[in-house]
């Protein structure tokens, strides 16, 4: 992948910005992601995964994968981080984003994730990155498209 690729997701566009492509708080928040990851505990899997998350006042939440001996009792780093958010009353989201150690492709939310997230608004920014920095951006409702929520109770 390089800096100008365009990607066509449901009809709109995602870009794969280059650090230097990016608002200056989006770079603080994915290097704080990439820091976040070297807290990770993952014996099982080796596969670290750091989150930060922006409020929409600016405030700034980091998470990471906490693993389990059994499995389904770990936590990811997106719901980490979201969840010290609304542990401290905060719950209106501007951004998160995501590292791990992958070069090859960028680190995307798993399934979980993403309705986590929606639970807090479809409109708000995901970066999934790589070490380098560079970052695909997609909103939550283009990664979890016809979603059910709140609103459906």
């Amino acid at each position: 992948l390089h800096n100008n690729m365009m990607l066509m997701l449901h009809g709109n566009k995602t870009e794969d910005h280059g650090s230097k492509n990016l608002p200056q708080e989006i770079v603080k928040l994915i290097s704080q992601a990439q820091e976040a990851k070297k807290q990770a505990y993952c014996p099982y899997s080796n596969f670290r995964v750091g989150a930060a998350l922006l409020t929409q006042d600016n405030r700034l939440f980091t998470g990471c994968n906490v693993e389990n001996a059994c499995y389904n009792l770990g936590v990811c780093a997106e719901r980490n981080a979201m969840a010290k958010a609304v542990s401290e009353g905060y719950k209106e989201f501007k951004a998160i984003a995501i590292a791990s150690d992958q070069t090859d492709r960028f680190i995307s939310p798993c399934g979980g994730c993403r309705q986590f997230m929606r639970e807090f608004g479809l409109n708000w920014d995901v970066y999934m990155s790589k070490p380098n920095g560079s970052c695909l951006k997609m909103t939550v409702e283009e990664l979890l498209p016809l979603s059910f929520g709140p609103d459906d109770l």
